[in-house]
């Protein structure tokens, strides 16, 4: 079949879509595509050389999108890989639009999404252009300056549900870009992993935000399907170096996420080549603490730790792809992350982590099917194959598929729905049906007995499908699986169930579901004839006898679902006729269930079926709108699948009824008509929805039934008519399939030739799909054509007359008229040919062809005959325009032409919607039944056929790119009338079809604009308000269509946002209106989403056109269009420029049009809002503003408004920006800078302080303090530079000479710098300007404005110190007055101005110091509660990206004591907070005063208040930030943590020494003289705690060592009861062992903690020793696979908690209990027999007798030593016991009796046994049906004496 084809096509295609093979007029398609192929090749070829993006490239790419939805991959591999190179090089050129960008780059994925076609020999690409756009669009430099306008970039008046949408298209941009990364990596060369890390690596700086994007880059752009071969150029080169930083980071940064992204793709992409063995047991660490469950009591969550977790896809990837292998200890480690997290599956567990469970479960099957389908099924091709010993073994999938169940099983019954289980159910049991069904099995078939627990049954049923397909058709694994199918479908028919709606719909899917499947043939008489069938096939043919009983109980189920669903049952009187959304599903469930049934029936149980249902619908008689609707769909079922059996009874049935009630002449003039009449005039009409040619026989009755009827007075009676008429013209005139049997041919052969049986959950062949069409033969379409000669000429005759005024018809008389004719359009218009008309010229200029394509879709129309659809257009046009003169009011007349000018437009035999709905149901019943193990299309083959008949639709509705003709034209017109008529519903009626066509034909919103224009002209003075209304509405477009306020194109923006601007003049224009005004501010609002920059200058290079010239030279279909010639390109290229030069005219232009309006002085100032928010649109990068706008926005900087102003400043800092003179930067080498001769060798790599780095650091006896020093200095504005590795070239800003010149005189500054100078030298506007900035907008909620400081910033960044004198007395004043918005203000001048002076010569920035240090100083003393954040801000602004040594004046100033006292602890605090903003930006480059900081600040830790002690803990975060354990990363110069830590233990000393319990010391302020060491000692830990608990979320590893030093002192202080009325010591403590508990912990460590804990748990304080306990539940949780994966360690936690258990005090023992359960429960330790015996020694333990002793004597309280042990056996026993809350092990039932026995002992032992009793009975009461079967019937008794509690009356 392929050799014949690609002799046909010339050439041997890449892929092509299988499902066209079948269609039935697939012998034409070869010659189709390649005619369009050809066309394509050509048009695009010459569209790119010829220098024309738009429309010539733009058309003809979509064109080809369309091309490969239509035939798939349909081209020889040399055009694929033409395609791909010349639409990469269109993606990455420099200036495209983005929304042109995201087109292109979406074609471009499709070509390279199925990378099997194509193999890195074929194609290579660059990855360095994809990188450039990718860093251009996601980190824009000026974006955030309002410079370049994204499809969604930030506008001025966002709303919350803006900002959503916002984020929906940013993440679109950024999807598709990374879609598009992805798919290109493949192809990168074998060189660009080396590239990358030289260019990424010198990001690397964890403490800076460039570590995110470097990672990120990372994640997106390494290359990982290198073959083996390469390996060594690929991830060997960072594969160490990112796993070692990964193992080694602590506390979950943000780009941690990327790291694990990466490694399971790398995982994934190369199974078998890495050795992942020594990562696992921390890979599984970190998956489990990444799901955020919450352990242990009163825990503490990092918040961080839930914002970063991982991504579950991800780490589903990566699990599934460390499987196998020689070692097998992935699995075992996946079994205990099972174990240990099932009990959180249980339906009764709910929280915010289940979500995240439920995906795991979910998709962890789904990828190891995946994978086993890419071993064992996929055809091989380029990729590197999987090597034999890492493939999974059959033992492999048992294991994985038996540790899985257990939380499958218990989240079927989960709170967020059965779905995600049933998905990994299906999963499950493709690969092992025999463990997966029957457990399944059991929980349904008590679930279909209860009746009592709805929700048990729905959760089961939905299972049941998901396996159901496993089930059928049975395989070696399962052969059994069959014999469940008949119990099942008979055990689920009650659950068609009237009164319970979701048991319903469950049912009918269950059935339907099955049905499908199987095919229902009695073969029970096989039993006997045949002598080669297994025992279960035996056993299925006996049963198949039952399916005839099935299919008539399922018939009687639903008659009593009828029934009880009339009308008169379920509504008053008065409610509305229509059915409701519920009835409408049921009946859609019902009638598609039904006709499943009939589908898969034998002919002989049809028949009964069809008995049965044709009495049931002949002797009743129903409402039609409910239940009527109901039964005639089960009689269209029946008829559709044996349309002779079925028509011969219904048809004369039906027509013999309406005739003799017709016979009286009356009846046809009734209003109300009988309801038999109507009923089997339903009947009718549904029942002939089947294959055309069988209703050619009864044509003569039917044509007389529609004589007769089509002309009723009463309404419900003439639409049925009509119906009836629509489906005997739709079942004449389309093509569709006739059958969806399971089984080609049905199953009519005798069993004695064919077993049924042998068919059970067939999948159906793609290759003999062998499926019947309806093709229209010659009599039908005669037949049609009858029809509409007979009934829809006179209509139309009728219409033309009255709308000539010739013929009087009353408005019901037209309203029947335009129903028949809109039935018929709907019926036949798959035979009428387009609308004709004359292409219209000229709306566009294009050097290409732009001809629309036209598919074959399986009708060749008929010349000869009249066509209707012209007449139809017509008479409507002439109709519309007489209504519209004359009565206006008739609204439904009017709805029923919209619909027909709809149809006439669009419809050639099926609607857009419909196929999108079946197109999803298509989907997801693919999705539920489908094998993805085996893949290769295995579906049923009803799914199949289905395709099919989709394929075909597309091609019907596939209209793209139409030729706009003048009929078209003409219809617009008509339909912008309606739209912008009296009436709103017609009116957006009108509107929703005008948008859809206006997205069919190719430029037609360039003609309709200025018709729309026309009604907001203020010069129209005709317009009515409805008319401009409708207007606005064309204009703002719907929420998915075009927005013809706003194409991208400067036309027609010319035309309308002036237009827009101008309507505020117009006389129809009321303020007054609401409506009006917001819909103002919707299409203000949407242009300002919407807008993107549009280009100005667009240039195709020359590697482009060369290949293009390419693609129209090589390669089969040749295409015929001819190479341009050499004028032909010159051609090109002057109208490409001429192009760019009109851009900029029109841009120029609008901008004029735009000022116009706003110096008009009439215009609202709504309008005025509206124009300057267009205007601030308007500004870009590339091109500088016109001087008359650059006068207005900064006038605008003073207007009266606040919006205003607001624009003004955003559009000022953008113009300031466009016109900064660009500074020259020169390379420089940095290790000759280092003046270091022995530098590093660069093979390896060192981070951290490096003596080739350390003249970038701050040292204050090296500072540049002279102009020399000044000048020779090497400045490094970025912080990264130099941390991890230098990069290949490093550029810094060149000397002062070289750059462009400072302070200019007025001579030398252009046009634009003279109007801002003006301005800004001229102290009555600045006085006003600065009086406006200093006034409050919103009380309470201003922040420090971004903005602001980018437009001072600007200022001074440009023209250099000019500005100060005017400035600096309002910053004088302003800094001494404390309101909040003065503050804020001159903060916000301050960080412009200390970032604008980045270029200003050393005598002009010593001068600036000599000013600000007072200024800081006053501001500083000043500061209050509002304003200390902007300060903050402000001097963190200031330091960000700056050299610290240009500022050493600031830092200096701001390390003058911080903490003096002076002005109260909160200045203190605050003075703090800013200091630690700056140094916080300048990171790891100041180390000398971070250790100056340091040791200022030690004696100060024993401050008294709060708010200080909280400020230094933060500041000692970060001053200890640089202190980090990370690979290849040399030992800090900033302070380091263990040395500070053995300071701060030495002064503690008092404190760990003493015994007695220590309290929180509160000292009256004026108390003179020094305290004692204790008091002070306390103060002291106090803020240590403090720093501990900031530092817990911050630093990227912990401290593990040092901390361990404090916990002793910790675990004495915290509270065991949780009461929160303790003081802030002890709630510190607290808080801060559950913060450390949380850790992750290296390997090495676990040692060192338990011998930490071990000490404590040996201390005299309970307390301690309690804590001791809960410390151990978390940490052990939090680092479950670390700790299991080291034995000594499992050892040392177990002999911890068996020794607690014996602990003196009652609560420790309890605790130690729970403990231990906790293990139990979680596998961290198993129950074995050493154990258990011990525990029962334990409570052997023999009691001392009671003495008996005087009433008088004081009791005995101590418990002796016996009571104690023989407690702890009890406990022992009792946390067995709950350690299985939701099932019974096999040591169980011995333990509950040995437990029995205790139940009279002394007390503690007694309370505790009851406990254990009711808890057991607690958890295990839901399933106590199955628990019970574990037990003898002797422990029974005691259990149930133990457990029911005595009666009091006996």
């Amino acid at each position: 079949m392929k050799k014949a084809q690609s002799d046909q096509l010339g050439f041997v295609p890449q892929k092509d879509i299988v499902y066209n093979k079948l269609l039935p007029y697939a012998d034409r398609l070869d010659g189709e595509s390649s005619e369009i192929l050809s066309r394509i090749k050509g048009n695009l070829g010459r569209a790119v050389q010829l220098r024309e993006i738009w429309p010539g490239v733009l058309f003809w790419t979509r064109k080809l999108s369309t091309y490969m939805r239509l035939y798939g991959r349909k081209f020889s591999k040399e055009d694929h890989v033409l395609f791909i190179k010349l639409l990469y090089e269109l993606v990455t050129i420099n200036k495209l639009e983005i929304s042109m960008m995201q087109g292109l780059a979406r074609l471009l994925i499709n070509l390279l999404k199925k990378k099997e076609l194509l193999s890195r020999e074929d194609l290579e690409l660059p990855w360095r252009p994809l990188y450039e756009l990718h860093d251009r669009i996601l980190f824009s430099k000026t974006e955030h300056l309002g410079l370049n306008w994204f499809p969604n970039s930030p506008c001025h008046r966002s709303a919350t549900k803006l900002i959503m949408l916002k984020l929906v298209q940013r993440c679109s941009v950024e999807s598709v870009l990374k879609t598009l990364v992805k798919n290109c990596r493949p192809y990168f060369s074998e060189t660009a992993t080396q590239e990358m890390l030289d260019e990424w690596r010198p990001l690397l700086c964890p403490f800076d935000v460039t570590m995110q994007r470097a990672i990120s880059y990372f994640e997106l752009f390494l290359p990982t399907t290198l073959p083996p071969e390469l390996h060594h150029k690929g991830f060997k080169l960072w594969f160490n170096e990112l796993i070692n930083l990964w193992v080694s980071v602590q506390n979950l940064p943000s780009w941690e996420v990327h790291l694990v992204n990466l490694f399971a793709r790398l995982a994934n992409d190369n199974i078998g080549y890495i050795d992942w063995d020594p990562y696992i047991p921390k890979i599984f660490t970190r998956v489990l603490r990444s799901l955020n469950l919450p352990v242990g009591t009163g825990q503490m969550m990092v918040p961080r730790y839930i914002t970063n977790a991982y991504d579950i896809s991800h780490v589903v990837l990566w699990v599934s792809s460390l499987l196998g292998g020689p070692s097998k200890q992935t699995q075992a480690q996946l079994s205990g992350l099972f174990n240990s997290i099932t009990s959180f599956f249980h339906p009764s567990n709910h929280g915010r982590w289940l979500m995240k469970l439920m995906k795991l479960l979910q998709r962890l099957p789904a990828s190891v099917v995946r994978r086993l389908h890419r071993e064992r099924y996929r055809k091989p091709s380029w990729l590197t194959p999987i090597p034999d010993s890492h493939k999974l073994t059959e033992e492999d999938i048992t294991m994985f598929v038996q540790s899985m169940m257990q939380p499958v099983l218990l989240a079927m019954f989960s709170k967020t729905g059965s779905l995600d289980a049933a998905q990994a159910l299906q999963n499950l049991a493709l690969m092992r049906p025999e463990l997966v069904i029957p457990p399944v099995l059991e929980k349904t078939y008590p679930a279909l007995e209860t009746l009592t627990e709805p929700h048990q049954l729905t959760a089961t049923l939905s299972c049941m499908i998901g396996v159901a397909r496993s089930l059928v058709s049975g395989g070696q694994r399962f052969p059994e699986g069959p014999t469940h199918m008949l119990p099942l479908l008979m055990r689920a028919l009650p659950g068609v169930d009237p009164n319970d709606f979701s048991k319903c719909m469950i049912t009918f899917q269950f059935i339907a579901t099955f049905v499908t499947l199987v095919p229902l043939v009695d073969c029970s008489s096989a039993f006997h004839e045949r002598t080669d069938l297994t025992e279960v096939e035996r056993e299925m043919c006996s049963t198949s006898a039952e399916f005839e009983d099935f299919v008539l109980q399922f018939m009687d189920r639903c008659f009593a679902l009828i029934d009880s669903s009339t009308l008169e049952q379920t509504r008053e009187e008065t409610e509305t006729e229509k059915m409701t959304h519920l009835e409408s599903l049921v009946e859609l469930g019902l009638s598609s269930t039904f006709s499943t049934i009939l589908t898969q029936c034998s002919l002989d149980i049809f028949k009964v079926a069809l008995e049965k249902v044709f009495n049931f619908a002949t002797t009743n008689i129903f409402e039609t709108r409910v239940a009527g609707r109901m039964v005639a769909d089960m009689c269209r079922a029946a008829a559709k699948c044996h349309p002779a059996e079925s028509l011969s009874l219904f048809v004369p049935h039906c027509c013999n009824a309406i005739n003799q009630i017709a016979v009286n002449e009356e009846v046809l003039n009734e209003e109300e008509l009988d309801k038999e009449f109507l009923w089997n005039l339903q009947l009718l009409s549904e029942v002939t929805r089947v294959d055309g040619d069988k209703l050619i026989p009864y044509r003569s009755d039917l044509v007389q039934i529609l004589q007769l009827t089509l002309h009723l007075k009463c309404k419900q009676g003439y639409i049925l008519a009509c119906n009836l008429l629509h489906h005997i013209l739709r079942s004449t005139a389309l093509i569709y399939p006739t059958e969806y049997c399971s089984v080609p041919g049905g199953f009519h052969q005798p069993v004695c030739d064919y077993l049924p049986i042998k068919d059970w959950g067939r999948p159906g062949d793609l290759w003999n799909l062998d499926i019947r069409w309806h093709v229209p033969s010659v009599e039908e379409i005669s037949l049609a054509f009858y029809l509409l000669d007979l009934l829809l000429q006179p209509e139309l005759q009728r219409l033309q007359r009255f709308s000539k005024g010739e013929q009087e018809m009353s408005r019901d008389d037209v309203l029947q008229s335009l129903t028949i004719v809109q039935h018929c359009l709907l019926g036949a218009g798959s035979l009428m040919p387009p609308l004709k008309g004359e292409p219209i010229p000229d709306l566009v200029h294009s050097m290409v062809n732009l001809n629309e394509t036209t598919l074959y879709t399986g009708m060749d129309y008929d010349e000869t005959r009249e066509n209707y659809r012209d007449a139809i257009c017509k008479v409507m046009r002439q109709l519309l325009h007489y209504i519209l003169e004359h009565s206006e009011d008739d609204t439904k007349s009017l709805f029923s032409i919209i619909k027909i000018i709809s149809d006439l437009l669009h419809f050639k035999g099926s609607h857009k919607h419909e196929f999108d709905s079946r197109w999803k149901s298509f989907n997801l019943v693919k999705k539920s039944m489908e094998n993805r193990l085996h893949g290769r299309k295995q579906h049923i083959r009803a799914l199949l056929i289905d395709r099919v008949m989709l394929q075909h639709e597309l091609r019907k509705l596939t209209v793209e790119g139409c030729q706009y003709r003048t009929i078209h034209q003409e219809l617009m017109k008509d339909l912008l009338r309606l739209s912008t008529s009296t009436y709103s519903q017609i009116r957006s009626r009108a509107q929703s079809v005008l948008f859809t066509a206006l997205g069919t034909y190719n430029f037609c919103c360039r003609d309709l604009i200025p018709h729309v224009l026309g009604f907001l002209n203020p010069d129209n003075s005709r317009v009515t308000q409805q008319q401009f209304k409708g207007a606005l509405y064309c204009l703002l477009g719907n929420h998915n269509g075009v927005c013809l306020a706003n194409l991208h194109d400067w036309e027609c923006i010319a035309l309308t946002w002036p237009g827009i601007v101008r309507s505020g003049l117009s006389s129809a224009m009321s303020l007054e209106k609401p409506s009006i005004v917001r819909l103002f501010d919707d299409l203000a609002d949407k242009i300002h989403r919407q807008y993107e920059t549009i280009g100005i200058d667009f240039y195709i290079p020359e590697d482009c056109c060369a290949v293009a010239k390419l693609l129209m030279t090589t390669g089969s279909p040749f295409p015929e269009e001819p190479v341009p010639s050499e004028e032909e390109s010159e051609n090109g290229l002057k109208r490409q420029q001429l192009k760019n030069s009109e851009a900029v005219e029109k841009y120029e232009g609008l901008i004029g049009d735009l000022m116009d309006c706003l110096s008009n002085r009439n215009l609202p100032w709504k309008f005025e809002h509206i124009s300057i928010g267009f205007l601030s649109l308007l500004l870009r990068d590339d091109h500088q503003l016109p001087p008359a706008a650059v006068t207005f926005f900064v006038k605008s900087l003073n207007h009266d408004s606040l919006y205003v102003r607001k624009v003004a400043i955003s559009a000022v800092a953008g113009i300031v920006k466009q016109i900064k003179r660009p500074h020259k930067k020169v390379p420089v080498s940095p290790t000759e800078l280092s003046k270091n001769s022995e530098t590093m060798a660069l093979s390896r790599i060192v981070a951290g302080d490096r003596p080739d780095n350390q003249w970038l650091q701050y040292n204050s006896s090296n500072l540049p303090r002279t102009s020399q020093e000044w000048d020779h200095c090497v400045f490094v504005e970025k912080t990264h530079w130099g941390y991890y590795c230098w990069p290949r070239k490093m550029m810094i800003y060149a000397p002062e000479a070289e750059q462009p010149k400072q302070n200019l005189s007025r001579t030398e500054m252009t046009e634009r710098e003279l109007i801002i100078f003006d301005h800004f030298t001229d102290p009555v506007f600045i006085n006003q300007f600065i009086e406006f900035l200093s006034l409050e907008d919103r009380k309470g909620k201003d922040k420090f404005s971004p903005r602001r400081f980018c437009l001072f910033k600007g200022l001074f960044r440009n023209f250099g110190d000019a500005f100060l004198p005017v400035l600096q007395p309002h910053m004088e004043r302003l800094v001494s007055d404390s309101h909040e918005s003065k503050q804020r203000c001159v903060a916000e001048i301050i960080s412009g101005l200390i970032r604008g002076c980045k270029h200003w010569s050393f005598s002009k920035v010593e001068s600036l110091w000599e000013l600000l240090c007072p200024l800081l100083r006053t501001a500083l003393s000043n500061i209050t509660i509002e304003t200390y954040a902007d300060w903050g801000t402000c001097i963190a602004t200031a330091c960000e990206s700056r050299d610290p040594r240009k500022l050493h004046q600031l830092f200096e100033m701001l390390m003058e004591s911080p903490v003096n006292g002076e002005g109260g602890s909160f200045v203190d605090a605050c003075r703090l907070y800013v200091l630690q903003g700056g140094l916080a930006q300048q990171e790891w480059r100041v180390p000398e005063l971070l250790h100056r900081l340091l040791q200022y600040l030690e004696p100060k830790l024993t401050q008294v208040y709060k708010n200080v002690r909280e400020r230094i803990g933060s500041v000692l975060t970060y001053i200890f930030m640089i202190d980090v354990n990370l690979p290849y990363t040399q030992p800090t110069t900033s302070p380091r943590i263990s040395d500070f830590t053995e300071r701060i233990l030495l002064k503690l000393k008092p404190l760990t020494e003493g015994d007695e319990e220590i309290q929180n010391h509160v000292i009256e302020e004026n108390e003179v003289g020094e305290q004692d060491e204790r008091t002070q000692a306390i103060k002291l830990l106090k803020t240590v705690l403090k720093w501990l608990i900031a530092s817990a979320g911050r630093s990227f590893t912990t401290a593990v060592p040092e901390q361990l030093q404090l916990l002793p002192l910790l675990f004495k202080i915290a509270p065991v009861e949780n009461d929160d009325s303790y003081d802030e010591l002890k709630r510190d403590a607290k808080t801060c062992l559950s913060l450390m508990s949380q850790g992750l912990l290296y390997p090495d460590q676990i040692p060192m903690v338990l011998d930490a804990l071990k000490e404590i748990a040996g201390s005299s304080s309970w307390h301690a020793r309690y804590t001791v306990l809960t410390y151990l539940q978390i940490m052990v949780f939090y680092n479950l696979f670390t700790f299991m994966s080291d034995q000594k360690a499992v050892k040392d936690v177990r002999g911890l908690v068996i020794k607690l258990l014996e602990d003196e005090q009652l609560e420790v023992r309890e605790m130690a209990a729970t403990t231990l359960s906790g293990f139990l429960q979680c596998n961290f330790l198993s129950m074995d027999a050493p154990m258990q015996a011990h525990f029962e020694a334990l409570c052997k333990t023999r009691l001392p007798k009671k003495r008996k002793r005087d009433l008088g004597s004081v009791v005995d309280t101590i418990p002796s030593a016996d009571l104690v042990r023989r407690h702890a056996g009890v406990l022992g026993l009792s946390a067995c016991i709950l350690s299985s809350p939701y099932d019974v092990p096999t040591w169980m039932p011995q333990l509950l009796m040995d437990l029995s026995a205790h139940l009279n002992d002394t007390q503690p032992i007694e309370m505790t046994v009851k406990k254990t009793l009711s808890n057991f009975r607690r958890t295990h009461h839901d399933n106590w049906q199955q628990h019970k079967q574990q037990f003898t019937d002797d422990q029974l008794l005691v259990l149930t004496d133990l457990l029911v509690s005595p009666c009091y009356y006996a």
